[in-house]
This record gives structure tokens, sequence and C-alpha cells, in this order.
């Protein structure tokens, strides 16, 4: 009996923000492994999940929304999304039903000049009918003739087997890169800070939680308990008082939506402490920015 060959590969998502990246990664990989919200620059870093079976690994790539640049910390997203180009074996760019195909024309300039196969993934079609859906289908055709179009709608799981399909079918052969059990690249405490961020994302509004970043000070874990120090970084002392509200009352709540999630996510009785700290102008430091795991030119 001769041996299977082995199927290995990095399938990056890329796309403009709040097209449905990180939900299409997460049904994808079959965990969650990306924060989720509605807004943009939910994603900041570039996170792996990891597909393993016995003669195949899928490297998913969730990267962050591309945009134009306002401050250093933007500047290291877009470097996750310009990366994501060129170290792919296949490219899943996402665009949805509402966005215009003539957005961020620079990017997509350089989507069509993508060495590797590319899957043209159009989300959020539970949003339109059929006519507006093959007018939109026929645009990207004009735009990126040699991508393969995909309908999809990834909040309610439409045609995530399909691409799955495709994006088997498109793998190179190759050993796998990482260890056959590995769900992700990122340790323990990166979804710490991932779910506590997104909690912020959710329950504060306008220009305080972007100004956010959390680490993780301690992490100490027993065989049924897991006990979590972390620390929200803001950049002034209003945000400050914003984040932990009256009598404390804000930053309970966040910890408390926070700690359900990371005791489904760990299977572990979680004890959580959280404590705010400003930083001036965190977002435009790069050692802050080093520090915080973002990279830096």
């Amino acid at each position: 009996m001769t041996d299977r060959k082995h199927k290995s590969g990095f399938v990056n998502i890329i796309g403009n923000p709040n097209v449905g990246k990180s939900t299409l990664m997460n049904q994808l990989v079959g965990e969650r492994i990306s924060i989720i919200t509605s807004k943009a620059q939910t994603t900041r870093h570039r996170i792996l999940g990891i597909v393993n079976t016995e003669d195949m690994q899928i490297v998913y790539s969730d990267t962050p929304g591309v945009l134009q640049p306002n401050y250093k910390l933007q500047k290291s997203m877009l470097n996750y999304s310009e990366s994501a180009l060129g170290d792919a074996d296949v490219l899943l760019y996402v665009t949805d039903t509402v966005e215009k195909t003539d957005k961020n024309q620079e990017f997509l300039l350089r989507v069509q000049k993508a060495k590797c196969p590319v899957l043209l993934l159009i989300n959020k079609i539970d949003l339109i009918d059929q006519a507006t859906l093959e007018t939109l289908v026929e645009q990207w055709h004009n735009l990126l003739p040699d991508a393969e179009i995909i309908p999809l709608s990834a909040s309610n799981k439409f045609n995530i087997e399909p691409i799955k399909q495709r994006v088997i079918a498109l793998l190179p052969d190759s050993p796998p890169y990482f260890e056959k059990d590995a769900l992700t690249d990122r340790p323990a405490r990166f979804f710490v800070t991932e779910i506590i961020r997104e909690k912020i994302l959710l329950y504060y509004q306008k220009e305080v939680p972007y100004a956010t970043e959390v680490i993780v000070e301690s992490f100490v874990e027993s065989e049924d308990k897991i006990h979590i120090k972390a620390v929200i970084i803001v950049e002034r002392d209003t945000q400050k008082g914003i984040i932990i509200g009256h009598q404390g009352q804000a930053l309970k709540k966040v910890g408390t939506m926070a700690r359900k999630d990371m005791e489904v996510f760990f299977e572990k009785k979680i004890f959580l402490e959280m404590f705010v700290k400003v930083e001036k102008d965190w977002r435009n430091r790069d050692n802050m920015l080093r520090a915080f795991g973002y990279q830096i030119d």
C-alpha cells in the first residue's frame, strides 16, 4: 500500500474592515480563534488557525482590515495585511454586498498581481437579491478576472463547505508546518487579551476602545482553574475613568463578560483581576508597540 501524499499550505484571509473576515476564519477553523465585533479595527494582529487531518494541514491566517494608517499602531496592522499577500499558498479576498468594488484600489492592484490562486468571497449575500448579486459578481470578475468567485454568508454558514473543499483542492503537497495537535501559533495569554479587548469594544463607545490595549501580568494555571491578572492600558486619565466607571461598575461588568467567555474557551474556572493604567500616546510609541507584540519597521 503506497503512502498518501501530505498537503499543507498557508491560506491567508484579507480584505477591508468589517466584511466578515474573522467570522469566516472561525467557521473555517471550527473554533473561535478570532474575536468579532461590528466595529472596524477589531482584529489588530495576524492570527493563525490550524486545521489538521491525517494527510493535510491548513494554516488559515486572519489579518487586520486594510486601512490608511493614521498612527503607528495602524501602520503595524497594515504590515500584517501586506505580508499576507506575499506568503500565501491560497488567498481568500473577502468583500461583501455593502462595500463598493472601487474601495481601496491600491491594495486591490496588489491582489491582482498575486502569484497564488485567489478565491474572491462575496460575504453577506443574505442581504441582497439574486439579480443584485449577479451584477456584483460581474463587477468583481472584471476587476479580478483570474479569481474564482464564491458568494457566501459567513454568519449563516452558507457556502462554507464549498470554500473548504476548494481550499483543500488548491493546497500544495507539503509536510506539516506545525505540530499536528496545534490549533494556533498564539499562546494562551494572547486569547485572554483578545477576549478582554472584545468586551471593551462591545461595551464602550467612541474612541475609548481604540485607545485601549490589554496585557496579561500573570497567568497561573492549575488542574481545574486559572488565576489571571490583566492590565488595561489607555492613553489618557479621562479614558481610565470611563473604563473603570462609577464605583468601578463598568470595569466589573467587562470583567464578568470576559471571565464567562474565558471559562468556555479554556474549559476551566477563571479568577480574573483587572487593573487600568495610563500610558500616554502608546499607539505612536515604538517601544510600547513592540512590548505589546506588534511588528514595527
